[in-house]
């Protein structure tokens, strides 16, 4: 029987070094991504602290104060002011379009000017990347001067996207090199019943598993690991039944899947390296399974 500890012993550690791949290659992509991130979101809100200096040039103050900009919440920013203001919803429009049209992380954005005192918005619009998408009321109206606050929304989408998309996109390739380093690093398959290491007379064959090799007439012929364990199967057992299910399940077992056909293969590739020898047959017991007969 084959040594199915072995087996599963080298199989898990291979196993268990391609996920340790896998996480170490997507917490990779993750800090990798999140550095870029911070930085265009840095690039970004200098660009609104910008937004609200030429709100005031238009304005008529070039004296007084933009506030720092606040973040009020998860891609929303506040911009303020030291003294009051007005504007025009025109230009307030144009001045956010020209400067973060080409913004990283910008694309889509929601804009509502409030009063400072009781909050309520006075004037809103959303741009979006699609323009048949914007919404933009009221371009004509000149606002009053007063103390305004001007939050500005952008859609997190983009981000969340950005990363997502990357890290699903490098898994079929992840789980590809795995499965190659899987197939390539399989461990060998022992050799059912190690102990048996000496050299087996079958007939005027001379077996010698550890070798994997057969001696007929002073020729040497090479044979598969599949088919010195399927002989030295029929090598521990001569001139007796050996049933078809045993030899499916002591050769093919662990591996998962067990194929009739690949049975007749190799018991047809033995057949061939045995030819000759005139004494020793691989003969089929009909409905039963197989006898290496050996005439002495």
């Amino acid at each position: 029987m084959l040594d199915s500890r072995t087996l599963l012993s080298g199989k898990g550690k291979y196993l268990f070094g391609f996920v340790l791949l896998l996480f170490v290659s997507v917490i990779c992509a993750a800090f990798s991504m999140t550095g870029n991130d911070d930085f265009d979101i840095a690039r970004r809100e200098i660009l609104l602290r910008n937004i609200g200096h030429e709100i005031l040039l238009q304005s008529g103050d070039s004296t007084s104060r933009v506030l720092p900009v606040k973040k009020i919440a998860e891609n929303e920013y506040q911009i303020s002011f030291e003294n009051e203001l007005t504007f025009q919803p025109a230009s307030l429009v144009n001045i956010t379009s020209r400067l973060l049209d080409n913004a990283p992380l910008a694309n889509d954005y929601v804009v509502n000017v409030l009063t400072r005192d009781n909050s309520s918005v006075v004037y809103g619009y959303a741009i979006s990347k699609n323009k048949k998408n914007d919404i933009v009321p009221c371009r004509g109206r000149k606002q009053p001067k007063a103390s305004y606050l001007i939050n500005v929304k952008f859609k997190p989408t983009s981000i969340i996207t950005a990363k997502k998309g990357f890290l699903l996109g490098s898994l079929p390739l992840l789980a590809f090199v795995g499965f190659i380093l899987l197939r390539s690093a399989k461990p060998r398959k022992a050799l059912p019943n190690d102990k048996y290491t000496k050299t087996f007379t079958l007939g005027s064959v001379l077996f010698d598993p550890q070798v994997r090799q057969l001696k007929i007439n002073k020729e040497t012929i090479d044979l598969t690991g599949t088919e010195t364990r399927l002989l030295l199967i029929f090598a521990l057992s001569p001139n007796e039944t050996i049933e078809r299910s045993r030899l499916q399940k002591e050769i093919w077992e662990d591996e998962g899947i067990i194929v009739g056909r690949s049975l007749d293969m190799f018991i047809s590739k033995l057949r061939k390296k045995l030819e000759p020898a005139p004494d020793i047959s691989i003969v089929v017991v009909r409905g039963k399974g197989y006898i290496l007969e050996i005439n002495s």
